[in-house]
Formats: C-alpha cells, structure tokens, sequence
C-alpha cells in the first residue's frame, strides 16, 4: 500500500509509519492538514488515514475539500474523538472508516487492507505472470509450486512490477511506490533490489522475467 498518513502528533506518527513500513508499505507522512491536502491532491496514495484535530486544517475539511475536488482515495478518520455525532459527520463528509484512539495497530492494518478490497480500483487476490504468483494478502511467492522467501522490500518491488507487467516501470515509480516518502538515498538502490530479486526468482529457475529497458527502467514479461 502507498499510505498517506495526516497525523500532528509526531510519536503517534512514527509508531504508524514504522509498522507499516515493516510490513512491506510505503508511508508519507505530513503533520498538519494543509499540508496533508496538498498531499493528498498531488501524490498517489492507495489510502488515506487521517486525523480530525490537525493545526492548519481539520481533518474534516481537508477530507470535505478532497471529496469536493473529486478525490475518491480511500479514507480512514484516525481521531481521539469517540462521540457517535463526531463519527456520523466524518461519514458524512465522505470518510470511508473510523478509528478512535488509542487503536490496535493489527487492527489499523487489517481496516487498511479492507478499505482498499472495497476502493474502486480493481487490486487481483493474487497476481501471476507465467509461473509466478505473488499473494499480497498472505505476503508469499511462489515460483510453480516453489515457494520463495522475499523481504518487504523486495517483496513490494516485485508486487509493483507485476501489477505493471508488460510496461516498462521507471526506477522513480518504483521508489515512490515501494520506499518510505522519507527516503532520500539513491534512486540507484532500486538497480541492487532488482538484482536481488532476479537472483531468487529467476536464476535458480533459468528464467528471465525481469528486463532492464536501458535509460528507462524495467519491464516484467512472461518468460519464454
């Protein structure tokens, strides 16, 4: 998931953005609601979590504003704000889900991955290109009936090739996809991951599913 996540209070926030990025995500924190608008409005997210009580801009007229401007990412109101009246109007301003705090993190990944099972945008259960098949949900891979053990990292490059395969990915998508939005190192660091993963998908097999599109980036194709 690429998760955009609204939040002022800095621990709060860090604890969020290092689970998820631990399982595999990719986290773009801001801390206040105009920023988290213009967040929201100019970056792709899979899913929004969003606090009401933010400096600058609530969270219920930054939510207001995206549904306004026909923003339809998913969004889940993150609030100390419990009251049945509190839940109704973030509903009805459009949010998607509601989490009062303090919260379970499992149970914040688990309402993240429902919100994007019912978002618009059509996610397959389980991805295959050839003999490869890739399960978000369980977080497994398999090469025919060969199971083969990914780290996140990895393991969010190769889901984000396979949901594109056959186009050629830029090693920018895939760092704006797969690394954390805090991440300021190479753009060169997705070319060793590649390498990585060829070296546990392909080489052992003797396939080649991952081609390098010189200048440009990579491209996932069927074997053979």
């Amino acid at each position: 998931m690429r998760v955009l996540l609204v939040e002022d209070e800095v621990p709060l926030a860090e604890m969020v953005r290092r689970g998820l990025t631990n399982e595999g995500h990719s986290v773009h924190v801001v801390h206040d609601g105009l920023a988290g608008l213009a967040a929201a409005s100019t970056h792709q997210h899979d899913v929004v979590v969003l606090d009401i009580m933010l400096p600058g801009l609530s969270g219920y007229r930054v939510l207001e504003r995206m549904r306004a401007a026909s923003i339809w990412t998913p969004v889940l109101m993150l609030t100390a704000k419990d009251g049945e009246y509190d839940e109704a109007d973030a509903f009805d301003l459009g949010a998607d889900d509601y989490l009062v705090k303090p919260f379970s993190f499992v149970v914040l990944l688990a309402r993240l991955r429902a919100l994007l099972r019912r978002s618009g945008e059509a996610r397959p259960a389980v991805l295959n290109v050839g003999t490869l098949r890739l399960d978000p949900a369980r977080h497994r891979v398999h090469r025919g009936d060969t199971e083969i053990t990914l780290t996140p990292r990895e393991f969010g490059v190769l889901e984000h090739l396979m949901r594109h395969a056959g186009e050629v990915v830029t090693k920018t998508d895939i760092l704006r996809a797969v690394w954390d939005a805090h991440y300021e190192g190479e753009v060169n660091v997705v070319e060793v991951y590649v390498g990585y993963l060829r070296r546990k998908i392909d080489t052992p097999f003797g396939t080649r599913s991952i081609d390098t599109v010189r200048g440009v980036g990579y491209r996932m194709t069927e074997p053979g």
